[in-house]
C-alpha cells in the first residue's frame, strides 16, 4: 500500500466511511478508491476533494500531518520556562487520554472538563483521576489543583507485560522495602533534602529513629540502590554517609500507592474497554 493510499485508508476509517461513500463524495468509483489504498496514487487534482471529505488538509495525506505536530510541539516545549513546560504537557497528556476515546465528538465536548475541574487553589486539594484502560494499551492521569500526574504504557505486541518484569522475588523485595515504617520514613525524608551527602546522625535527628535503626533502614536502601553508600574522610576518622539516588523511581510508585490509599475518587474520565488479561 502506497502512503498516500495509507493515510486515506486511515482516515477514511475513521470517518466510518466506506470505500463507497468516500467514492461518492470525491466523485470517484468505489473501484477508484480500493486502487488508492492498495498502493495507486490518485491524480494530483482530486486531491483537495479527497481532503475535505475526510476533513483534513492534503498535507495529512502525505503524513506531515504527524510529523509537524511532534516538531512543533518539541519547538513549543524547548522556548518554554520550565515550569511552564511541565504544565503545558501536562495538558498534552490530558489531550491524549481523552483522544484515545477514537470519538471525535466526545474530545470537543469533554476537553474543557480539564480546566474546570483543575482551576484555582482550594483550601482542601480536590482529587481528580482519568482512566482510559484498552487492548493497546492504558493511560492514567490524576487531576489535583495544582498536582498533576500522568502515565501512559503501550501494550507490547503479542506478548504480556509480564515478560518485561523482573522475578517476583525481586519485585517483593522492593514492596516490602516500603511496607516497612521506619525504612518508608527514612525515604520520604532523604527525598525532601538537597542531594548533599548526608550522615545516619543526621538522618536520626531529622527522622526522630535510633542510629541503629537508621543503619538498618539506610542497609536496606542501599540495597535496593535507592541510595549509595560513602566514607568521608576526616581528621578523626572516616565518616559514613549517604546519597539519594535521583533517578526518582520511587515517585510514581508512592504517587499511584497514594491513589489506590485514596480509592481513585471522584473520577473525572473513566473507561475500561479491554477484553484482554491486565497482566
Amino acid at each position: 500500500m502506497g502512503m498516500i493510499g495509507q493515510h486515506i485508508k486511515k482516515y477514511r476509517l475513521k470517518k466510518g466511511y466506506t470505500q463507497e461513500k468516500l467514492g461518492e463524495l470525491v466523485g470517484v468509483t468505489t473501484q477508484a478508491v480500493s486502487k488508492w489504498e492498495r498502493g495507486s496514487a490518485p491524480d494530483a487534482e482530486i486531491l483537495p476533494r479527497i481532503a475535505d471529505a475526510l476533513g483534513v488538509d492534503i498535507d495529512s495525506l502525505y503524513g506531515r500531518e504527524e510529523q509537524d505536530i511532534k516538531l512543533a510541539l518539541s519547538k513549543e516545549l524547548s522556548k518554554l520556562p520550565r515550569d511552564e513546560a511541565f504544565r503545558y504537557t501536562f495538558d498534552i497528556c490530558w489531550s491524549i487520554i481523552i483522544g484515545l476515546t477514537g470519538d471525535a465528538d466526545f474530545t470537543e465536548d469533554f476537553m474543557d472538563t480539564f480546566v474546570s475541574h483543575s482551576g484555582g487553589k482550594k483550601e482542601k486539594p480536590t482529587d481528580y483521576f482519568a482512566k482510559s484502560i484498552q487492548d493497546d494499551g492504558m493511560a492514567l492521569a490524576r487531576l489535583s489543583n495544582d498536582f498533576r500526574h500522568f502515565f501512559l504504557m503501550v501494550e507490547p505486541r503479542g506478548e504480556s507485560v509480564q515478560n518485561y518484569f523482573e522475578n517476583m522475588e525481586a519485585i517483593r523485595k522492593v514492596f516490602a522495602l516500603f511496607a516497612d515504617e521506619n525504612t518508608l520514613k527514612t525515604i520520604f525524608y532523604l527525598y525532601s533534602m538537597s542531594q548533599t551527602p548526608i550522615t545516619a546522625s543526621l538522618i536520626s535527628k531529622g527522622t526522630g529513629l535510633e542510629l541503629q535503626e537508621v543503619e538498618r533502614c539506610m542497609n536496606s536502601i542501599c540495597e535496593i540502590g535507592l541510595a549509595v553508600h560513602m566514607k568521608i574522610a576526616s581528621v578523626d576518622a572516616e565518616i559514613d554517609s549517604y546519597t539519594i539516588r535521583r533517578e526518582g523511581c520511587a515517585i510514581p510508585l508512592f504517587c499511584f500507592a497514594d491513589e489506590i490509599a485514596k480509592g481513585s475518587p471522584f473520577p473525572v474520565f473513566n473507561m475500561f474497554d479491554r477484553n484482554k488479561p491486565l497482566l
